[in-house]
């Protein structure tokens, strides 16, 4: 079986537990982060609007902010795949975030993911847009699971009436 786990800051330690307890274990793993782009469009965006069309080769700042980002995706990376305690391939993506796991699913049998919305309340908002786009169109199953305990069924709201 072929397993993607796609991993997000706050939520990336249940992620790995569940992925753990729920596949077996001669699975080929694949631990995924993708790195969202908008902040580095926006930096180079900005630059170009404020000096014109052509405005030379990008600031020092610029290559910065994507090493930073690179860097602290394999780091959580690295500590994802210990806390996994079994052999797995690490992967970084860059671009938007949806896209890219979707990308990155081809040929997966599973996608283990994380409810990336309020996780106060039962329901479809316990699932954010990027989350949801992914579930719509992700050609595999999906393990979804809750980052932290999930809320009484006491939450669901009223029917309409």
């Amino acid at each position: 079986m072929r397993v993607l786990v796609w991993l997000v800051e706050d939520t990336w330690q249940a992620t790995i537990d569940e992925a753990d307890a729920a596949i077996p274990p001669d699975s080929e793993v694949t631990l995924l982060y993708v790195v969202a782009t908008d902040a580095e469009t926006v930096v180079h965006g900005a630059r170009a609007g404020l000096l014109g069309r052509r405005p030379g080769p990008p600031p020092p700042h610029e290559a910065r902010l994507s090493t930073i980002s690179e860097d602290a995706a394999q780091e959580l990376l690295a500590e994802a795949r210990l806390r996994l305690g079994r052999g797995a391939e690490t992967r970084v993506r860059r671009g938007l975030v949806e896209r890219e796991v979707l990308a990155a699913a081809e040929g997966a049998d599973l996608l283990v993911m994380a409810r990336d919305g309020d996780h106060r309340h039962l329901g479809p908002r316990s699932i954010g847009p990027r989350g949801r786009f992914v579930i719509d169109h992700v050609p595999c199953r999906v393990l979804l699971v809750w980052p932290d305990r999930p809320p009484p069924v006491s939450t669901i709201p009223s029917p309409p009436h």
